[in-house]
């Protein structure tokens, strides 16, 4: 293996909760070292959200916390006070680059804003990724991925069209801003390299959402039709759904886009009388019946595990697949072959699961080469070793309460 695609890449990490964090995960674990600035005053929230090790809370004992944050050095600093902007401003002096996804404003109050941070160091890349980008009227306002996943559309395409709009889980948006956020800050690299200067990206989480809704955008534009929800059915498709079948909560999806892969789907299963119907011969009757036909294939899928329909019918070309929950994805073989988990032993919580990543580089070892760090768990040594701080003013500022 040559070095890692990053091995080099210096990054002053402000950022907290989801999009942030996990973002510069990906640039920790191709190898950028990061150090993350926090504070037990006001701690990541990440690092209060269940579920925690062993059920006992804890500011250093988050699974959740841990799952995107390995691979980083933790630098407790108070930034309310004037002697933690400095060494912020010294760790700015060191780093090739500077994430933060705060509100817009926090940083500049803090005097380190872009404008300040090139004053210190004129090539320094930033990378700001906030919920509705930097500038305009609703900038300003405050929230997570959570408010953005309705703010951007998801939420009232979600669900089923009798009923009220179903929320997806999490912060939808917190993820699909991570992959463009990262990509930007690879094509700035480039561009530094190229020409020496830095430059500041302004990232909306809002318009990275909005970026995946494009089909929905283009109907409107084109058509003037407004996409409404439609629960697990497609036009073009029947069946096209999620199918109960043996056990507790146990689901399967059934995928059939042709007459013909319905014609093999009777033959497959010639028990089922009911699939030799002239009104299911064509996808336009399907649809027209495809009420009773939910039904009718949930009586026979009900009767078999995900595990047994989904083997049936994709050996026989049909599409179908079982809906995996989280113990069904921990041991899934083709995810382990795949070394998406990564077990590394915490300070705190002992050996626990880190998530890997989906991208494998064939010049490069790809991994965590820390586990996720307790608050303020490498003060002393980014302050000595990385910043070149002194004994004696380590000590000073300890004392004045900077670390903290």
């Amino acid at each position: 293996m040559t070095s890692n695609a990053l091995e080099g890449l210096k990054v002053a990490d402000f950022t907290w909760a989801a999009v942030g964090p996990i973002t510069t995960k990906y640039l920790s674990d191709f190898g950028a070292v990061i150090v993350k600035i926090e504070t037990s005053k006001r701690p990541d929230v990440m690092r209060m959200l269940p579920p925690f090790m062993e059920k006992k809370s804890g500011i250093n004992r988050s699974a959740y916390f841990a799952f995107f944050n390995a691979g980083k050095y933790s630098l407790a600093l108070d930034l309310g006070k004037s002697r933690g902007i400095d060494v912020a401003k010294s760790l700015v002096s060191w780093a090739d680059v500077v994430v933060e996804n705060f509100t817009p404003g926090t940083m500049e109050k803090w005097g380190l804003g872009y404008d300040e941070l090139r004053k210190i160091k004129p090539d320094i890349i930033m990378l700001r990724n906030s919920n509705q980008g930097q500038t305009g009227p609703s900038a300003s306002h405050p929230g997570t991925g959570l408010q953005l996943v309705g703010l951007s559309g998801f939420t009232n395409l979600t669900g089923w069209p009798d009923r009220d709009p179903v929320q997806p889980w999490g912060g939808y948006t917190d993820l699909t801003a991570v992959r463009l956020g990262v990509l930007a800050l690879v094509g700035a690299l480039f561009h530094r390299k190229r020409t020496g200067k830095g430059q500041c990206i302004d990232m909306s989480q809002l318009e990275t959402g909005v970026h995946f809704l494009t089909p929905a955008l283009l109907n409107y534009n084109v058509n003037q039709k407004i996409d409404k929800r439609a629960g697990n059915s497609n036009p073009d498709a029947a069946p096209h759904n999620v199918y109960r079948c043996k056990g507790d909560d146990r689901w399967c999806v059934i995928t059939i886009l042709s007459d013909q892969e319905w014609k093999l789907f009777g033959s497959v299963l010639p028990e089922l009388k009911w699939a030799k119907e002239s009104r299911f011969e064509s996808l336009e009757g399907r649809k027209r019946y495809e009420q009773d036909l939910d039904k009718l294939i949930e009586a026979w899928t009900i009767k078999e595990t995900p595990e047994e329909v989904m083997n049936l019918l994709q050996g026989a070309g049909i599409r179908a697949g079982m809906v995996q929950d989280a113990k069904d994805l921990y041991f899934d073989p083709q995810l382990k072959e795949d070394n998406v988990f990564w077990p590394i032993k915490h300070k705190e919580m002992g050996m626990v699961s880190h998530f890997g990543q989906p991208i494998h580089l064939s010049k490069c070892n790809v991994k965590a080469r820390l586990p996720a760090p307790c608050l303020g768990e490498h003060t002393e040594m980014v302050c000595k070793e990385i910043l070149g701080m002194s004994n004696e003013e380590f000590e000073d500022l300890s004392k004045m309460g900077i670390f903290s």
